[in-house]
Order: structure tokens, then sequence, then C-alpha cells
């Protein structure tokens, strides 16, 4: 079977819970031909890449889906594009509040996603989740993390995504889901891949 490690975030920006990580908690251990294995990241520049990395060599994964919390999106988004910059409106969970830095020195550009988030965002929306494709997965730590990866790893085994999802209902902020809903989504994305 397969592996596919799927990556939640910590609380950061004052919330209690993040979304991210609760629907990464939330999966089942199998989705199709993939064993599911979620993993907790700090929201800290640099470290949480780090420690993705890291997981993803001693699991031998197949897979990396990434999530994170974009507040104010009214839909699950996988993300196409991860590009080679740093710049925090807000300090991470650290206090790192870096400007215009490249991720990576002297690396590309920007990667594209090598899991096939348009098929993963159509999948979502054909079962009724509100899902759209983004071209922008900002320049915070859920950028930072995927440029990080997909960089690592390309051309080998290993493909990458990053899929933003909305704030939940439990948040008490709109535009929200329900967090069954995201997971719902999420499985979607899954079994499209």
């Amino acid at each position: 079977m397969k592996k596919l490690v799927i990556f939640g975030f910590e609380p950061f920006g004052g919330e209690s819970i993040n979304p991210s990580l609760e629907v990464a908690l939330r999966l089942p251990e199998v989705i199709g031909e993939y064993k599911i294995i979620s993993h907790r990241l700090p929201v800290v520049f640099g470290e949480a890449a780090d420690m993705a990395m890291d997981i993803a060599e001693r699991e031998d994964a197949d897979a990396l889906i990434c999530l994170g919390q974009a507040g104010g999106r009214e839909q699950i988004t996988p993300e196409l594009v991860a590009i080679n910059l740093r710049n925090a409106d807000i300090p991470d969970n650290k206090g790192n509040h870096p400007k215009d830095e490249p991720v990576v020195n002297g690396g590309r550009e920007a990667y594209f996603s090598s899991l096939p988030v348009r098929k993963m965002a159509e999948a979502m929306a054909e079962r009724g989740i509100p899902a759209r494709l983004s071209y922008s997965a900002g320049a915070y730590v859920c950028n930072d993390l995927y440029y990080s990866l997909l960089h690592r790893f390309f051309g080998t085994k290993r493909r990458v995504c990053f899929i933003h999802v909305p704030y939940c209902t439990d948040q008490g902020r709109m535009p929200s889901m329900e967090l069954d809903r995201i997971v719902e989504g999420i499985r979607a994305a899954i079994e499209a891949i």
C-alpha cells in the first residue's frame, strides 16, 4: 500500500484551533490506495519545512499533502504554485517576521504542484463541496512549507501539494465551513489522485 503523509498546522494568529490540523487528524486510516499518516507542524518559517522533510523521509512517503488555514476564503483551494518568497504580514509562532526574503537562496522562482490539483478541486466540486483551484499559496509559512517540499523532492518519486481550507464554523468567523464537510472534501481530493 502507498503512503500519504498529510500535514496540518498548529493554531496561530490568536486562534485556539486550526482546521487544517483538525481535518488531518479526522481522516480515515486508508483512502483508496493510500495509507494515511497525519502529522502536526509548527507555524514557524523553516522549522515546519525541516520537520516535514524529515517525516517524509522517515515514513518513505509516496505523496505529501499539506493543509493550511486560509481565513477569508469560502472554498477549499488546492494550490497550483509555490513561490520562492517569505513575506509575513503577522509574525509566525516564534516571532519571525520576514520581509521579501527567499525561501531557498538561489532556488527557482516557483514550482508547480506535483499532484493533480485541478483534478482534486474538480472532484470536490463534483461532490458539492465548495472548491476551486488557487494560484497563490501566499508568502507566509504555508507557502514556505510548500516551496521547500517541492524544491527538496523535485524529480523524485515523492509528489507534493498544498490545500488551503477555510475557517471552520467552530472558530466563529466568516466565511466558514463545517469541519465534517472539509474532511469530506479532502477525502474526495485524495481519492482523485
